[in-house]
């Protein structure tokens, strides 16, 4: 008799703690249903294009603490949606019924697909296209509607606390405004936690359009109460009241064509004319994705990866493991396709950054 047999792969943008997850769905996979796995390489676009390797035990032993994927990744390739250059112009085809057939020529038993909420979009697609597939949420943005936490987060909010700790030095020997752009183009998770814990003066959200009136306001109110120095910290999402979000580039052969990025050099120019004070920019960008996992999300996708084999083996696909209350759920993937999960303005954490003084530009 064969083997039964699943596939893994990881799509989207990286992020800490992808590799926990790997390690711990083929390992208990193996030793435990004696399953064949196989790794999908750079996400779906190995799926469309039939690129994948076995995973053995000992292909993902001493994983753990590595950053990235093993397997790669990308954030461009959707089969539903797939870009194809001729001639320097960019078209997009649909590949899916290729993808299907090559997952069901391999004869997976069902796909274990780790991302976001766009990978977790395109697994719900080709499940009502007839593929058995299980989700694990993952991204730094902690946007996915249905679970509480994701893995990733946790390790990219301590890089940016970490990194706001030590600007402030330097903020207060200059006695500058520094602002620090981090990652979240719709939801300001990052920004509202590494915000608080590094002790910034103002956060900027993309859920709560600012006054950059009232921004400036704050930074003048603490030079005269003796604070020569503020430090901001902006998602690239964030924008001001009927504005808009600030875009980096253009992105043609991805189905997600708008970059965002430069909403920190844009505050420092309108913060320096309306204060008269110096002003620097900071952009965290990758360094937020790299490095090693946290204890806490190296814990998480340990969680996350061996339940889902149980999902397995009941048969429950169509979903993906989700964490609510710091227990594991199963959440339908069509939940997971209405779209992302944003900071509530009425949230407890911007309730509590309030009452200490914190300002939101609102």
């Amino acid at each position: 008799m064969s083997k039964r047999r699943i596939g893994i792969l990881t799509g989207g943008g990286d992020c800490a703690g992808l590799n926990a997850v790997i390690r711990a769905v083929t390992k208990k996979a193996i030793l435990e249903q004696g399953y064949e796995v196989f790794g999908y390489e750079d996400g779906y676009e190995g799926v469309i294009h039939n690129r994948y390797r076995p995973l053995a035990f000992d292909d993902v032993s001493g994983i753990l603490t590595l950053g990235g994927t093993i397997l790669g990744t990308s954030n461009k390739a959707n089969p539903f949606k797939y870009a194809v250059k001729a001639d320097g112009k960019v078209t997009f085809e649909d590949r899916s019924r290729d993808a299907v057939h090559n997952i069901q020529d391999l004869g997976l038993e069902c796909l274990v697909c780790i991302g976001g909420d766009g990978t977790l979009t395109i697994a719900n697609k080709l499940c009502e296209m007839g593929v058995p597939v299980v989700g694990v949420p993952k991204t730094i943005d902690n946007d996915i509607r249905g679970t509480d936490i994701t893995f990733g987060f946790d390790s990219a909010v301590e890089i940016v606390t970490e990194g706001i700790d030590r600007i402030h030095s330097t903020a207060q020997s200059h006695h500058r405004v520094m602002i620090i752009e981090v990652m979240g183009r719709t939801a300001g998770w990052i920004a509202l936690h590494s915000g608080v814990a590094g002790g910034g003066d103002i956060i900027l959200l993309p859920e709560i359009p600012y006054d950059i009136n009232k921004v400036a306001e704050r930074v003048l109110k603490r030079g005269k109460e003796g604070k020569r120095f503020s430090i901001i910290v902006v998602a690239e999402g964030a924008k001001p009241i009927g504005g808009e979000v600030t875009v980096k580039k253009i992105v043609e052969d991805s189905h997600e064509k708008v970059r965002l990025g430069g909403i920190s050099f844009r505050l420092v120019s309108d913060v320096e004319a309306l204060t008269g004070l110096e002003a620097r920019a900071v952009v965290m960008g990758h360094l937020q994705r790299g490095g090693t996992p946290s204890s806490f999300d190296r814990v998480l996708a340990t969680r996350l990866g061996t339940r889902v084999v149980d999902m397995i083996e009941a048969g429950q696909f169509g979903h993906m493991c989700g964490v609510r209350c710091d227990g594991l759920v199963n959440v339908p993937l069509s939940e997971v396709a209405r779209g992302p999960r944003l900071v509530d303005p009425a949230d407890p954490l911007i309730r509590s950054a309030r009452s200490i003084g914190v300002i939101f530009g609102d």
